[in-house]
């Protein structure tokens, strides 16, 4: 699994974590930055993360910020994304369950490394149920065609 990776500097530190660990589940990892403790805009970085997976560059993307809002609003934007914040397992696992979300935010200043990597591998592990589950992400990907 290609994963494409991106932090602001709220969420560089978490970042690193999480791509150590993605490297060593042996995933290909896409770092999109940034690369340092310097203040950045988490748009710039978001944006490029969620455009590697919508056009097929990535399987997935984890993007980081302070809290996970900013970054995962900007994914969003991005046609075809459908990215979830979580702060939790629970949400981790229901939003691929449900959702069939391909990309993750989490806040680097919200969350401590063992409950992000935890948060992690129950997203990367959860399987999409489908069924009525699939009509409502239909409804969504319609909805972005008249766009």
């Amino acid at each position: 699994m290609k994963i494409a990776l991106a932090s602001d500097h709220g969420g560089f530190e978490l970042k690193q974590i999480v791509k150590e660990y993605l490297l060593g589940k042996n995933m290909e990892v896409q770092d999109f930055g940034t690369d340092s403790l310097a203040s950045v805009d988490y748009s710039d970085y978001g944006i490029q993360a969620a455009e590697a997976v919508a056009n097929g560059d990535a399987d997935r993307g984890i993007v980081i910020c302070g809290t996970g809002i900013g970054i995962s609003i900007t994914a969003n934007k991005v046609k075809g994304i459908r990215c979830s914040l979580c702060h939790d397992v629970y949400s981790a696992e229901m939003t691929r369950c449900h959702n069939d979300s391909n990309m993750l935010a989490m806040g680097g200043r919200v969350i401590g490394r063992d409950l992000a990597l935890r948060i992690v591998q129950a997203w990367l592990e959860t399987d999409f149920e489908g069924g009525r589950h699939l009509r409502r992400i239909q409804k969504i990907e319609d909805y972005e065609l008249k766009k």
